[in-house]
């Protein structure tokens, strides 16, 4: 779907296949060796184009349920949602656990239901899917007309225009012929099927009586869906999704933070704000300074450089080439220079001097930026909201095998946990020496972790699993752990802390995680963690 959404917006003179076979290309967006070999989307990527004179970036985000922590932070940067749907198999297990991520962003959410060329679930069955599942009202927008040998095409309802389907090149855009609603009987004759023009009439007649109105104040809230439907194989009703997106998509809007006068010297400490206080300061796009976060690292985009590149969403002011910005966990006063940034399409990648709100550019990363970052021009040192670790569901020790490659192993180890591709954690008061522990939602996590450990710092790696299922925060701190711990409430239960050094308790079961969170409330255990706004 990215790609034929990159075809339609210019970006791309050929579309390719997540699946290559024979003569097809790879897609843009799945650029890593495993995606190739595997064919899924492992990691989030960036894509920029101009289409009707707005600037479309588009955040492919991985399908799988084990990256939705790569998800979320892609959504942390999106003003607008699309939710894709096999039209066969409705909602999958990893569109339910997706679709609680997005749900947390509270993001509109547009839903595109794919491969109607193919035998399809009926689309009030979806509707209702959507709607029991999730709790949300969806509005269909086009209406399709048959599945599978019998897809005619598809029912613009806010035209009032039917598109019908003809299979063509899939690799370039699709010749679509129209046919007005007001001219019934050509449409009959185009569609050559009397049972679906009869069942045409009748859904029209439904949809008008029985769905409630497109409500965009509810489409913005999160609580209504626009729906579509087409064929992204067949580059069927990608371009009619694409238009009507760009009309109704939210355009970039401003976002809470903390703001506070920032001091010099001596007097720079009060700039410190305490970690608890919650973001009240609204950033505008017009707001009269550059600010903007990290929302995503990527390191060894280009192997043969083996550079580090800060994914940043531009939230106000303008990035200008060669400016000096803070750092929302740098010491007041500190200014980074920001030398060259460029615009991301997949890994290709160019140099840009000015970008605006809503714009994500890529900067050179030293190691200094981490998730969660802010940056900031002028007087005043702004945090936007970090953005959370979720609870891992695996967990295992990983070790170098080979002592001789100990500087390797270590360097792609830190590059890997600084992208989020795991999580890490450690023994108490462990400054380092001692076994990393890391922590996932899902195993091919792990498979990415020492894939790219293979291939991209040629250093191989051991795993060893611990039988742990679920992490909970200690918000109570190390005294309410130590207390719990000294009156056995944690046997067990393994203590350890997270890249902050704050306390993490690994249980075996969800029964016991409960259990405790009940009786010893004072621990105030959370399945998710903020990382630190200022240090």
């Amino acid at each position: 779907m990215t790609e034929k959404l990159l075809l339609y917006g210019g970006a791309l003179q050929q579309a390719g296949a997540v699946r290559m076979k024979g003569e097809q290309r790879a897609t843009q967006s799945d650029f890593m060796e495993m995606e190739k070999q595997r064919g899924i989307s492992i990691s989030s990527t960036v894509m920029s184009f101009e289409y009707n004179d707005l600037c479309v970036n588009i955040l492919d985000t991985p399908g799988h349920q084990d990256f939705s922590e790569d998800t979320y932070r892609a959504l942390a940067a999106a003003d607008n949602a699309v939710m894709l749907l096999d039209a066969a198999k409705g909602l999958e297990p990893q569109t339910r656990k997706l679709f609680e991520v997005t749900r947390m962003r509270n993001l509109p959410l547009f839903t595109f239901v794919n491969k109607m060329d193919r035998p399809a679930l009926d689309p009030s069955e979806i509707m209702d899917q959507i709607e029991q599942e999730f709790g949300l009202e969806t509005y269909p927008i086009v209406w399709p007309i048959g599945d599978g040998e019998r897809f005619k095409g598809v029912l613009d309802r806010m035209d009032n225009v039917v598109h019908l389907f003809g299979k063509g090149d899939r690799k370039s855009k699709a010749e679509v012929e129209t046919v007005p609603m007001s001219d019934l009987e050509t449409l009959k004759a185009r569609i050559d099927d009397q049972e679906l023009f009869d069942k045409l009439m009748e859904d029209i007649e439904i949809l008008d009586e029985l769905i409630a109105p497109l409500d965009m104040d509810r489409v913005i809230a999160g609580d209504q869906s626009p729906l579509f439907f087409g064929s992204a194989m067949t580059n069927f009703g990608v371009q009619l999704f694409l238009d009507k997106f760009c009309n109704m998509g939210v355009k970039p809007l401003g976002r809470l933070a903390k703001v506070v006068e920032e001091g010099k010297g001596k007097k720079g400490a009060q700039s410190k704000l305490d970690q608890d206080d919650e973001p009240n300061d609204l950033v505008n796009p017009d707001f009269g300074e550059f600010t903007g976060f990290v929302f995503k690292t990527q390191a060894n985009l280009d192997p043969k450089h083996r550079d580090r590149l800060a994914y940043i969403r531009i939230v106000s002011g303008a990035f200008q080439k060669g400016m000096k910005v803070g750092h929302s966990r740098s010491k007041p006063g500190k200014k980074f220079n920001l030398a060259q940034a460029q615009t991301l399409f997949g890994s290709d990648r160019e140099s840009v001097e000015v970008a605006y709100p809503g714009d994500v550019i890529g900067i050179n990363n030293p190691g200094d930026f981490a998730i969660g970052d802010t940056l900031y021009t002028g007087n005043q040192k702004v945090a936007f909201p970090g953005i959370p670790s979720f609870s891992p569901e695996i967990f295992a020790y990983i070790r170098n095998p080979n002592p001789s490659s100990y500087k390797s192993f270590t360097k792609g180890i830190d590059q890997l946990l600084a992208e989020g591709a795991v999580q890490a954690l450690r023994q108490r008061n462990d400054d380092g020496g001692g076994p990393l522990i890391l922590a996932a939602v899902g195993q091919l996590q792990f498979e990415v972790v020492q894939a790219r450990l293979k291939g991209e710092y040629n250093v191989d790696s051991d795993l060893e699993p611990i039988g742990y299922t679920l992490a909970r925060w200690a918000e109570g701190g190390w005294d309410a752990v130590d207390k719990a711990d000294a009156d056995g409430k944690l046997f067990g239960i393994m203590i350890v802390q997270d890249r902050w050094g704050r306390p993490v308790l690994l249980f075996r079961n969800d029964w016991k995680a409960t259990g405790v969170a009940e009786e010893e409330k004072y621990l105030e255990l959370k399945p998710w963690s903020k990382p630190p706004m200022f240090e």
